[in-house]
């Protein structure tokens, strides 16, 4: 029997001498709205469909207040807040070199999406934004920003953006975490967060 490297050296001497080009793959997002009010509703419309919820902030209420609103009947008087953002202070804060296991009693999350999916009302997070990869999990809920002009049609196109292409580590969010495998009762909060909250801020 011939050895690993015995074939890939075979497969390098038998590389054709030219570099054949990648095709082009298309969008596949002719039918979604070109205009940023129709994509911004089509997000609202599976996001809320998958479990999510769409917090418009009222007039003249701080982005505090709106988080506090929205997850007032989820959230103990006493709940651990941890904030990766600056507009929302939060009560525990996140480094870089926490141990991930410190995590564990955060009731809610206040994260920045890096942008939207419309397809599937997806938020997408990098390492950038969750500071400590473990956030997006371990806590009961997320509280997610996201700019409204940062929402994009479809998973094509956000897999040829330079910003998912260049991240160490990148995860889509889809709504709370959710179940429906024991006796078809659909379960959310079963392996994950509870709920997922995006507040609309440029």
């Amino acid at each position: 029997m011939r050895g690993r490297n015995e074939i890939l050296a075979d497969i390098r001497r038998n590389k054709p001498a030219f570099a054949a080009a990648a095709p082009t793959v298309p969008a596949y997002d002719d039918a979604y709205p070109s205009d940023t009010d129709s994509l911004i509703a089509r997000f609202i419309e599976v996001l809320e469909k998958m479990g999510g919820t769409w917090a418009e902030p009222k007039v003249d209420e701080t982005l505090d207040a709106t988080m506090r609103r929205v997850l007032a009947e989820r959230l103990p008087d006493n709940a651990i807040i941890a904030s990766t953002v600056p507009e929302i202070a939060g009560n525990r804060r996140v480094r870089r070199d926490d141990d991930p296991h410190t995590l564990h009693d955060v009731d809610a999350a206040v994260l920045r999406a890096r942008f939207g999916i419309a397809e599937t009302g997806s938020v997408c997070f990098t390492e950038r934004e969750l500071i400590v990869n473990a956030i997006g999990y371990l806590a009961q809920h997320l509280v997610v920003l996201l700019d409204p002009a940062q929402i994009i049609t479809n998973m094509h196109r956000a897999y040829a953006r330079d910003d998912y292409k260049q991240a160490a580590y990148t995860v889509f969010h889809t709504g709370p975490s959710a179940t429906a495998d024991i006796e078809g009762v659909l379960v959310r909060g079963a392996q994950g967060v509870r709920s997922l909250t995006v507040i609309p801020v440029g």
